[in-house]
């Protein structure tokens, strides 16, 4: 099982996708459920008793998360000191990783980073200087001896070109990213009718991801290699096994939990403070026996729930768009399967080929990559 640390909700950076969107968000209230605004800014329970928990789960993987993490370097450096976990995972803006002495970050199995593409993209969205400070310390991590997977975790919205940002980072000489993630700005917010989202989907995104998808099959056949993108490789990998979908794909609410900076345990960190959706804490669940919170209507009739999974559990819930304002997102995640779809042929002949082996494929589920953008 794996669970996401909120160590701290407190963080370094003023992001506009989501310190200002939270300022411009004029319905932030859930008035429909009971959320608990006043939880602990930081972890505030014993070490002792998350390894308590963990121990219970031969298999309990950590993924530390905030807020930002790294301002609680104190109590990262106490968990992965005394907690028995079977590995540990860090979501971080990695302003702070230099920060981290050298005997943690290399004992961490996955650093994902936050990074929007170029310098300019990152620094429009993240604060100026945001870019040189991310590079800065990633490379310092390497020359260190970081041997982990590094994830650029990309959050995408209207000034994202996702062709020309993915291939950036895939291919920049600064420092060249094997794997890479992204999510969509897409129902966390009362915001469709302020943005111009659709005509972005349709004029920008759809077209680029199909583009992505054709680049990625190529350096498949040129390269013999297979990019880790995750969210055509997690869909793509479904595919060619003909598998399917039997719960969210990122694992929510059924192999990726949350435990809040109170001990309390939810589905989703987006859950954060909604009591109706505590599962328990921990001094008195066990990791192994935790409720499942499957996705609901509209996902659980879709006919593309079977591929999809249900996207995502708190948008799901919350209903902050219409169905037909969140139709644009759904839209676009067939879009993404799709053109997936059209290139299976041409995949299985690669493998059939013996460029590349369909062990390629495989990847670690649930660590926190977005399949479902």
């Amino acid at each position: 099982m794996f669970f996401q640390l909120m160590l701290t909700t407190e963080c370094n950076l003023q992001c506009k996708y989501c310190f200002e969107e939270a300022l411009k968000d004029t319905t932030v209230d859930l008035p429909l459920f009971e959320v608990d605004y006043g939880l602990p800014r930081t972890m505030n329970y014993d070490t002792e008793l998350l390894n308590s928990f963990c121990r219970q789960d031969p298999n309990c993987v950590l993924i530390f998360y905030g807020g930002e993490p790294l301002l609680c370097l104190d109590r990262i450096r106490q968990i992965m000191d005394n907690v028995e976990a079977k590995s540990f995972i860090i979501q971080t803006n990695g302003l702070l990783l230099d920060h981290l002495e050298t005997e943690y970050v290399n004992r961490l199995q996955t650093i994902f980073i936050s990074i929007d593409g170029n310098e300019s993209l990152t620094d429009f969205y993240r604060g100026r200087g945001t870019f040189k400070e991310i590079m800065r310390n990633l490379k310092f991590i390497k020359s260190r001896g970081f041997k982990g997977e590094l994830i650029a975790r990309m959050t995408v919205m209207e000034e994202t070109d996702i062709y020309r940002q993915v291939i950036w980072l895939l291919t920049n000489r600064q420092f060249p990213f094997f794997s890479v993630h992204w999510q969509l700005n897409a129902g966390f917010w009362s915001d469709f009718g302020r943005r111009q989202f659709k005509k972005w989907i349709v004029e920008n995104y759809d077209p680029g991801i199909r583009k992505l998808v054709k680049f990625w099959v190529q350096h498949m056949r040129l390269k013999g290699e297979v990019l880790r993108l995750y969210p055509i490789l997690g869909l793509a990998q479904s595919l060619l096994l003909k598998e399917e979908a039997t719960q969210l794909r990122c694992g929510a609410g059924w192999m990726n939990y949350t435990i809040q900076t109170d001990g309390y345990i939810i589905a989703c960190p987006a859950l954060w403070g909604m009591r109706h959706y505590y599962l328990g804490h921990l001094n008195r669940t066990s990791p192994l026996r935790l409720k499942r919170i499957p996705a609901k209507e509209p996902c659980s009739s879709c006919p593309n729930l079977r591929l999809c999974g249900g996207r995502c559990l708190y948008t799901n819930i919350t209903k902050r768009w219409s169905t037909e304002e969140y139709k644009v997102v759904c839209d676009s995640v067939r879009n993404l399967a799709d053109a997936i779809d059209s290139e299976i042929p041409e995949i299985r002949r690669i493998v059939e080929e013996e460029k590349i082996k369909l062990e390629a494929f495989q990847f670690t589920k649930f660590s926190g990559c977005e399949i479902i953008p």
